[in-house]
């Protein structure tokens, strides 16, 4: 019973009794049992309810296997189309997808993307040394979208990293093969005659869908 599924109306009948903000978080962490994964969604089962989630692949790479427990720090997102439901691995990951949809133009997909192109740690650092350049490496950045990310950014950095961000350098990017890579490509933004072209570029027998990932992405960026 997948959260899509069967949520909004009862999600909507508690918001008119009790005069919820849609943007007031309403799920806030799920305690479960990971039952599929396909970057970058996944399906967690927690009393009997599946909830679908949609997790970056920094998140995605640190996944127990299939079957196993999992919990996920969540940010929940209703909106008049859609329930978004969207996971990390740690409040540190969240708090830094919450700040980065503060910024004017970017949506959660490209924060997303973000957390999925970069680590926490080598987004901060591109902010503390104004990197645009390596900011539009991220698929559905361009040029003006990074500097404003520079920009508004800027005063959050040091709250978020807890103060011990250092100018510096920036960036970088499982469960089987080619194809699970290229869905994971094309979920970041590459089309699929982008995607195809990195991975016969980059793909080795005997990788796992981890190492096809980051071989692309590091192809990609050079």
């Amino acid at each position: 019973m997948p959260l899509k599924a069967n949520l909004r109306h009862g999600v909507d009948s508690a918001a008119e009794v009790c005069g919820y903000d849609w943007k007031i978080d309403m799920i806030g962490r799920l305690n479960g049992t990971l039952l599929e994964k396909n970057p970058p969604a996944l399906l967690v089962s927690v009393q009997g309810v599946g909830y679908e989630v949609d997790v970056p692949m920094s998140t995605f790479y640190g996944l127990p296997n299939v079957g196993e427990p999992i919990e996920l720090h969540t940010h929940f997102v209703v909106r008049e189309d859609a329930q978004l439901l969207f996971g990390f691995a740690s409040k540190h990951e969240r708090a830094l997808f919450r700040a980065l949809l503060k910024v004017n133009g970017v949506g959660a997909k490209v924060a997303l993307s973000i957390l999925s192109g970069m680590t926490a740690e080598e987004f901060f650092q591109c902010v503390a040394s104004k990197d645009a350049v390596a900011l539009t490496r991220v698929p559905g950045i361009g040029k003006k979208t990074a500097e404003r990310l520079l920009v508004e950014m800027q005063d959050k950095v040091d709250a978020l990293a807890g103060g011990s961000v250092q100018a510096g350098l920036p960036v970088e990017l499982e469960t089987s093969a080619r194809e699970q890579a290229g869905d994971a490509l094309m979920a970041l933004g590459y089309k699929v005659t982008e995607t195809k072209r990195l991975l016969d570029k980059t793909a080795v027998d005997g990788q796992s869908v981890e190492e096809m990932i980051r071989a692309a992405l590091r192809g990609a960026s050079s």
